[in-house]
């Protein structure tokens, strides 16, 4: 399963050899919003390099699958990063349409009635529903 994320590039770890046939490079993205979070993914193997060209504090995409493993009774979970693309400033800062709020009726021009209108009392010799 594949996810994706955009956020500001916090940290870049240097690569690290596991073994002797295994490397892992990290980096952190941070996200926005009142409550930014602060999110490790793990690039593996050849995919090491892929961060080389990105600079702290610009706007990244990564792409990533989410992985587990258990472990002498312990679970670890990944963020394993594929792929990493730059993303345009004026892309990121460009803020979402927002729908209109709850209760306030769009407008669709016209004159067409509205919810507070008086509504007009049914003839009951015209209402031929039996309730």
């Amino acid at each position: 399963m594949s996810f994706e994320m955009v956020g500001k590039l916090h940290k870049v770890f240097d690569v690290e050899a596991k073994s002797d046939r295994f490397q892992a490079r990290e980096f952190v993205v941070e996200t926005d919003g009142q409550y930014p979070q602060f999110v490790k993914f793990q690039l593996t193997q050849d995919r090491c390099e892929l961060i080389q060209n990105f600079e702290e504090g610009k706007d990244i995409k990564v792409f990533f699958d989410l992985r587990g493993r258990e472990w002498q009774g312990k679970y670890f979970t990944n963020l394993n990063a594929w792929k990493l693309e730059q993303v345009a400033a004026e892309a990121a800062a460009e803020p979402a349409s927002i729908p209109p709020a709850m209760g306030e009726p769009p407008d669709f021009g016209g004159d067409f009635p509205k919810a507070t209108d008086a509504v007009p009392t049914a003839n009951p010799e015209l209402d031929d529903l039996p309730f």
